[in-house]
């Protein structure tokens, strides 16, 4: 096993933490399994999508207007360089995969073309160099420049760690020279409106050794909250700089940008050893995952300013919840996972990724969702970032799909990680995954249908006679389980959320985890008030919704109430091939209500009507055809 393929987030080795991720090309999903049949879809349709329409959307001719190979206008947002990048991190980790003469041919001519674009001082913005040279730096709240060179800066580490494109390297170190030399220690006082450099630079610390860019990093948190970018429209915490990131206590302001800055925050507390910054993120997971995380894993509430509400502000209809929110909570869960080895941050990896990360694409892997409502209306029609019915093919701020490309074609480095003991299984996927252990080196291969079932067979060889431990994660939201070694039922318990089994492993070991999985009703905290009366249904993992498209005509999907009275069962639909796993419920409609919006409480009862339900998993609502939809339902 090689080590030189690295992930996305690669601590050194002096860095605080449990957990060692695992390189890239020690893991393999299969794509008979769900993440492996959504890594495929993303490399044969995601991934071609987005470098098509970075062509199609003038994104990259924003480029050659910089080199006076065009004489077009810009075309869109002026941070739509960062697309570029993210696109090319997504091409980098495929290569991880196998060769593919297409993407690497991309990642060279891209870096040939950033690299004539760049200026002499390394600085490389298309839309700062084209359309508003004067304004180069002078406005950090909105310009997004050190956005943008953050993910740059993440597509050349990819690349680095993907042994492509040394020219993408040098063009992003050019650039993050630059930065050091204005905003590192010493330099200039400013940070970005919109954080991402943070973690950026702690990765690109990683690859290269070079201590400045790490002490930059630690830079921008430590000038965070002292009134650098102003109030703005949408006041201090918009831009995360209304408190100093050591001192914050709740969550706050536009979802992504929080989300982004935590990730940083991570990254520099463990790479310097800073406990207090760590402990700092610990508090603002409790803040978010207690009272302002919707139960897909979704984060942002509010649309005006894309942001957290208040606690327990957590509508279903007006649920912003965007996309790049669910991915940087992904990122951030990872790192926090690395650092502490503590299961809940992996189950919230699951439970995001499973659910509010899935349903953003759809199944054929061309179109997407901005925001991800739990709850979309009878009678709205049409389809916008804000108030989706059904995917679009992209966005005029099209942040979301090559987000959803970059984290899909690292995903098999999620799944496991090393630590003093072994080897631990965080989530599962049908593949195999070699890992070191102490005196020598394991291969774990796993067949599982999961997560449309609970059983999980993992078989176990190692090169060393030596006892070492094998980890498995048991969700939360798994009450009861089994286990067995080459067919002897075991006793086993998770009181930290893992299994532990340690043997000797030399000779293949068949392990059977059996989770039970059962369908479930889920209610909402009381103060959670938009759905007080209301339930959610959840088998395993997976959040379940109703579909107008599985309603008798005629019916309005707000007028069907759940009989909590009854049995939801597992059923398969012949007719739903995407769907191994539907949920049958009973339930009542009310065919005659008023058209008034108000009526006689006592009345309301007399018109219901028996009807039975079918919920399918809220990731793969609307890929049927567009229509109402509902997680949250109301009792009856």
């Amino acid at each position: 096993m090689t080590d030189s393929h690295l992930g996305p987030v690669s601590p050194t080795t002096e860095a605080l933490g449990a957990l060692r991720p695992l390189s890239l090309d020690a893991v393999r999903l299969d794509a008979d399994g769900l993440l492996g049949a959504w890594q495929r879809r993303n490399a044969e349709a995601t991934i071609p999508h987005c470098v098509d329409e970075l062509s199609a959307t003038g994104t990259l001719e924003n480029l050659r207007r910089v080199t006076g190979q065009s004489d077009r206008e810009f075309a869109g947002m002026w941070f739509r360089d960062s697309d570029i990048y993210k696109t090319l991190e997504a091409a980098a980790w495929q290569l991880v995969h196998g060769d593919d003469p297409g993407l690497r041919d991309l990642l060279d001519s891209t870096a040939s073309l950033l690299a004539k674009a760049q200026q002499d001082d390394g600085y490389l913005n298309s839309y700062f160099t084209t359309v508003h040279p004067e304004k180069r730096w002078q406005e950090l709240d909105w310009s997004h420049e050190l956005y943008c060179a953050g993910h740059l800066i993440q597509a050349a580490v990819a690349a680095a760690r993907a042994d492509a494109s040394a020219e993408l390297m040098t063009v992003a170190r050019r650039f993050a020279d630059l930065i050091v030399e204005r905003f590192g220690p010493g330099g200039t006082d400013g940070v970005d409106g919109h954080p991402e450099i943070e973690t950026a630079l702690v990765e690109l610390y990683r690859a290269t050794g070079h201590r400045p860019y790490l002490d930059t990093a630690r830079r921008f948190l430590d000038l965070r909250g002292q009134g650098l970018l102003g109030e703005g429209r949408f006041g201090a915490a918009y831009f995360q700089d209304h408190v100093p990131v050591r001192e914050a206590e709740e969550v706050a302001g536009h979802a992504v940008r929080q989300l982004y800055l935590l990730a940083g925050m991570v990254d520099v507390a463990v790479e310097t050893h800073d406990t207090e910054l760590l402990d700092a993120a610990k508090r603002m997971w409790d803040s978010a995952l207690h009272t302002k995380t919707y139960l897909t894993g979704a984060h942002g509430s509010r649309h005006r300013d894309e942001a957290y509400g208040d606690p327990y502000e957590l509508p279903p209809d007006r649920a912003y919840a965007e996309t790049c929110a669910s991915i940087a909570s992904f990122h951030w869960a990872w790192r926090m996972l690395l650092a502490t080895g503590e299961h809940r941050y992996a189950d919230e990896m699951e439970r995001v990724l499973h659910n509010a990360i899935g349903a953003a694409i759809a199944a054929d892997g061309r179109s997407f969702f901005y925001s991800n409502p739990l709850h979309l209306r009878t009678g709205h029609d049409g389809s916008d970032e804000d108030a989706p019915s059904e995917r679009l093919s992209w966005y005029t701020c099209p942040c979301c799909p090559p987000n959803l490309a970059r984290l899909m074609a690292s995903l098999h480095g999620y799944l496991a990680t090393a630590d003093d003991d072994g080897l631990r299984v965080h989530l599962y996927g049908e593949g195999i995954l070699r890992s070191p252990v102490p005196g020598g080196e394991a291969e774990v291969t796993t067949r599982t249908a999961y997560p449309w079932d609970g059983r999980i067979e993992l078989t176990v060889t190692a090169t060393t006679d030596r006892p070492w431990t094998l980890a498995l994660r048991i969700p939360r939201w798994c009450g009861r389980f089994t286990v067995e070694v080459d067919g002897t039922t075991v006793a086993g318990d998770a009181e930290d959320g893992y299994l532990r089994l340690t043997r000797s492993w030399n000779t293949p070991t068949v392990i059977v985890l059996d989770l039970h999985m059962p369908a479930r009703l889920v209610s909402a905290h009381p103060r959670v008030d938009a759905v007080r009366g209301c339930v959610a249904l959840t088998r395993g993992p997976l959040v379940y919704c109703l579909e107008q498209a599985d309603l008798p005509d005629g019916t309005v999907l707000e007028d069907v109430r759940l009989d909590a009275s009854a049995p939801v069962r597992p059923v398969e639909r012949a007719d739903l091939p995407e769907v191994p796993v539907a949920l049958a419920a009973d339930g009542t409609v009310d065919r005659s209500p008023s058209p008034e919006p108000y009526r006689d409480h006592a009345a309301a009862d007399d018109a219901a009507e028996r009807l039975s339900l079918t919920a399918v998993p809220y990731f793969l609502w609307a890929n049927r055809t567009p229509g109402s939809m509902r997680v949250w339902i109301p009792l009856g």
